[in-house]
């Protein structure tokens, strides 16, 4: 038999989500509307499709580039930070494993907000810390409470995203910045700004790029339309972003997904129809949700969570009618946030179908 380690042989066998294409062979039918994984319907600029097209087509014979430094140097110019500062990976999912294999080891202490992203957690539960929750305060993470718990365990590691999944809050950037100005000296902040993005112009914190104790996370998967790809990014002090070398997937990011991760960021004109196309979606949401006496959560996201008004078990039994009617959605994993079904954007014809859902989705779920 295969001698796995102690800490494996004490792990549950899981994972952080269960995708739509495993519940479609289970049900025996695809779902109509996809409106459950956060994806962007809208999908990648014609720039970025032509890219990948060229890359998949004429040099999918040769590794991506394992420094992927010319799409370090059009990131850092947007960002006016060196291209030594910036790690290139994964998704934000695979540089999360990166980070965690840098800074957990058995035993070290991790705080995260009860019922926040999963894939996190899974990845700390895997090199073997100490998982810390602190639940969320009216809907939003409790920084405040983060950061005192991170500093009377004296926590190696603080999860905070923002904006926030599941919920779709967010945090001003004065908030953002206190916290990071109040770490314990031994913590460091993973700030995921996977929707990013989408947050209103001027909510996005003034961070100092040489700070070692801050790391930034974000991906080309919500609004550049390429969660297929899986490539994403990280902003951080130079030494931290070199450490990534010593453990990371140096050929782990393909050429097609660098070509077209470089030809979306050149594609602004793309990026604002998607922002608009996403906050037009968002008002048609929560028309839906007005329409059929249900409350929503005020999103700075690509998604909706819609309040049911009632318990977990509620909330599930109406995510079970949609998907019964072929609509894929999810919903937050723990009380209180389960009261929610969570809505991904997706396109007219889609919230369409979910218009006609919602109400017979409720009727049987009474």
């Amino acid at each position: 038999m295969v001698r796995y380690s102690d800490l494996i042989q004490g792990l549950p066998s899981e994972v952080p989500f269960v995708g739509p294409e495993t519940q479609e062979r289970l049900r025996g039918s695809k779902f109509q509307v996809r409106a459950g994984a956060n994806e962007s319907v809208f999908g990648p600029s014609d720039k970025a499709i032509e890219a990948m097209r060229h890359s998949a087509l004429n040099e999918a014979w040769m590794y991506g580039d394992p420094e992927n430094y010319e799409l370090k140097v059009m990131i850092s110019k947007r960002l006016n930070v060196s291209p030594d500062n910036i790690i290139v990976g994964e998704g934000i999912d695979g540089l999360l494993g990166y980070l965690v294999r840098l800074c957990v080891s058995p035993g070290t202490k991790v705080v995260t907000s009860l019922g926040a992203y999963p894939t996190f957690n899974y990845h700390v539960k895997g090199f073997g810390g100490d998982l810390i929750m602190v639940p969320y305060l009216a809907d939003f993470e409790d920084i405040e409470q983060l950061l005192f718990i991170a500093g009377k365990q004296e926590a190696s590691l603080i999860y905070l995203a923002n904006p926030d999944n599941p919920m779709g809050t967010f945090h001003a950037p004065k908030k953002i910045e206190k916290l990071i100005s109040q770490l314990p000296q031994n913590s460091v902040l993973c700030l995921d700004e996977a929707y990013g993005d989408f947050l209103p112009d001027g909510c996005s914190p003034n961070i100092a790029v040489d700070n070692p104790q801050v790391i930034r996370l974000r991906t080309f998967s919500k609004a550049y339309g390429m969660a297929g790809a899986r490539i994403g990014y990280g902003i951080g002090e130079v030494s931290f972003i070199k450490a990534f070398d010593k453990i990371r997937n140096h050929f782990g990011v393909s050429r097609m997904s660098q070509a077209g991760a470089m030809a979306s960021l050149e594609d602004d004109v793309h990026l604002n129809m998607v922002k608009k196309s996403v906050e037009n979606a968002k008002v048609r949401i929560k028309s839906i949700a007005d329409k059929n006496g249900l409350l929503t959560v005020p999103s700075a996201t690509n998604f909706v969570a819609v309040d049911c008004r009632k318990d977990g078990n509620y909330a599930k039994s109406v995510l079970q009618e949609l998907e019964r009617q072929g609509i894929f959605v999810r919903m937050p994993s723990v009380a209180p946030l389960n009261r929610c079904i969570r809505i991904s954007v997706v396109c007219k014809t889609g919230l369409d179908k979910l218009e006609t859902a919602m109400p017979i989705a409720l009727q049987i779920s009474k």
